[in-house]
């Protein structure tokens, strides 16, 4: 067993192990560490416990001191040179007419580098624009191509369920989704009410789609003939977070009822995997959605 503390850093909503260097490191103590970046300012998330050597990335980086005002002067600083530094360079590519959108830029804590995010259709050559911008900065410069998801992360906006985007509020790395899981959880397969703010496939299509699979292969199909304890129907719908089915009961006079019942109540010879596991075609005004 080894002793960490959990660290976020700004924009990233994974979490990193460091050692806690015999410091005293409470929740939301800024801190300055040692990264692949170089220094970097990050804050406590985790308090120190121990876990597995296995779950370390060996060797374990070590924190170096609990962040000072000068430090957080210096972050303050940083911050307020990003904008001037987004006008400059979007003034460089276009004197140098590249095909890039910038999105980001950002100073390391000690200012040494400048990192500029862009998203681009295709590859950049940017060398020239490498080189302009150094000169200007007199700083060590690095062009970073991110995706369009990427760039919904940094940005953020509201997402249309009325919060936050999932990426930019507390998910560490995207997860694969599917047209499938959409179809899985009996959605519209309607690009306008499955796709997020980045123009892709909304994350949270993957949150509940285990359960919906899962719930499949114990749910009856529609329209299929099932037994309830008032005799023979077929199935009218399904609920699969109250685990309930709808049946079509006959009456007389060719009338009938719905009822309700609760799925151990219904027996069926056919799921609704059966329908699931068909791969159906993906309609064309989908396949944009899909990275």
């Amino acid at each position: 067993m080894i002793k960490v503390t959990g660290i976020k850093f700004k924009g990233n909503n994974r979490l990193y192990y460091f050692g806690p260097n015999d410091l005293e490191l409470p929740k939301g103590t800024g801190v300055i560490v040692e990264t692949a970046r170089g220094t970097e300012y990050g804050e406590v998330v985790m308090d120190v416990k121990e876990v597995e050597d296995g779950r370390v990335v060996q060797p374990l980086k070590q924190v170096l001191r609990v962040a000072t005002e000068d430090d957080r002067k210096q972050i303050e600083k940083n911050e307020s040179r990003k904008a001037d530094a987004m006008r400059i360079a979007a003034e460089k590519v276009e004197k140098h007419k590249l095909n890039m959108k910038l999105v980001d830029a950002e100073f390391t804590f000690d200012a040494q580098k400048l990192v500029f995010y862009f998203t681009a259709e295709g590859r950049v050559d940017f060398r020239e624009l490498v080189r302009d911008l150094a000169s200007h900065f007199r700083v060590r410069i690095e062009l970073r191509q991110i995706g369009i998801r990427d760039e919904c992360r940094m940005l953020g906006g509201i997402a249309p369920c009325g919060r936050v985007c999932c990426c930019k509020n507390h998910l560490p790395d995207f997860e694969r989704v599917s047209v499938k899981m959409a179809k899985n959880q009996s959605l519209s397969i309607n690009s306008q009410k499955i796709s997020g703010l980045c123009g892709r496939l909304m994350c949270c299509l993957s949150y509940e789609n285990k359960h919906y699979v899962e719930t499949a292969k114990t749910m009856p199909r529609n329209n299929s003939e099932v037994t309830t304890p008032d005799g023979k129907g077929w199935v009218w719908s399904n609920n699969f977070l109250k685990r309930t089915v709808k049946v079509k009961i006959p009456g007389p006079n060719d009338s009938f009822e719905i009822k309700e019942y609760p799925l151990d109540q219904v027996k069926g010879r056919h799921t609704v995997a059966e329908d699931l596991e068909k791969d159906d075609p993906v309609d064309d005004s989908i396949k944009e959605l899909l990275d």
